[in-house]
């Protein structure tokens, strides 16, 4: 029977470069001979793919706060269910870029608490249970500078996921001050790095706390 695999997530506002440090993580771990998974909410399944186009692009206003979360935890049952637990019970790491942390910054302090916590809470109860990932990789930075990323970027893609950078300012200094509180709670699941550092120093930074967390040799 293969031994249990990992669930590290990745959190963070726009553009704190999340997808490039999945990336150089999944390589590390893989020279350290451990079988890697990467994955995204929304977005990791086929129907997820569907439902990321609903959720990341178009008009910022064209639903509301408890849609948005109604949403996501769809998203997220499909994601566990199909692709996540499976590949734990294989054995293989699985990397996420966004878990349910990413609701609560997002339709909680985002958006000012209009959706109430103990409604997330019971979302999360429902759709994933017990289950928590085993880490979570906080990747933080000013906002300014992240949307200033975030949108550079998106002038290179095809398809224009920029919903979420086109709210205001204000949205986003509340997004980063939830995640930062998020960690404080609990500090013995969430590892929080300045994000406004080159990509090699702060791959680096985090490929030794994972190694120490972990005894990867």
């Amino acid at each position: 029977m293969a031994k249990k695999g990992r669930f590290i997530t990745f959190e963070g506002g726009e553009g704190t470069g999340k997808s490039t440090q999945i990336k150089l993580l999944s390589e590390y771990l893989q020279q350290k001979g451990i079988d890697v998974l990467t994955s995204k909410e929304p977005g990791g399944t086929e129907v997820g793919l569907e439902l990321r186009r609903i959720l990341v692009t178009g008009d910022k206003d064209k639903m509301d706060a408890v849609a948005e979360a109604l949403l996501y935890y769809a998203d997220r049952r499909i994601h566990m269910t199909k692709k996540v637990w499976p590949a734990l019970e294989e054995g293989k790491w699985v990397l996420s870029d966004r878990f349910a942390d990413s609701t609560v910054a997002y339709q909680y302090y985002g958006y000012n608490k209009r959706v109430p916590y103990q409604t997330l809470e019971n979302l999360y109860k429902l759709t994933v249970g017990d289950f928590k990932p085993d880490l979570t990789v906080l990747l933080d930075i000013d906002p300014k500078i992240g949307l200033a990323r975030s949108l550079d970027k998106a002038g290179h893609m095809s398809v224009k996921e920029t919903r979420h950078e086109s709210r205001g300012l204000e949205f986003h200094n509340n997004l980063r001050q939830g995640y930062l509180e998020m960690a404080q709670k609990e500090p013995e699941r969430f590892l929080v790095f300045d994000a406004d550092k080159s990509i090699e120093e702060l791959h680096e930074e985090i490929c030794r706390a994972i190694s120490e967390r972990f005894e990867i040799c």
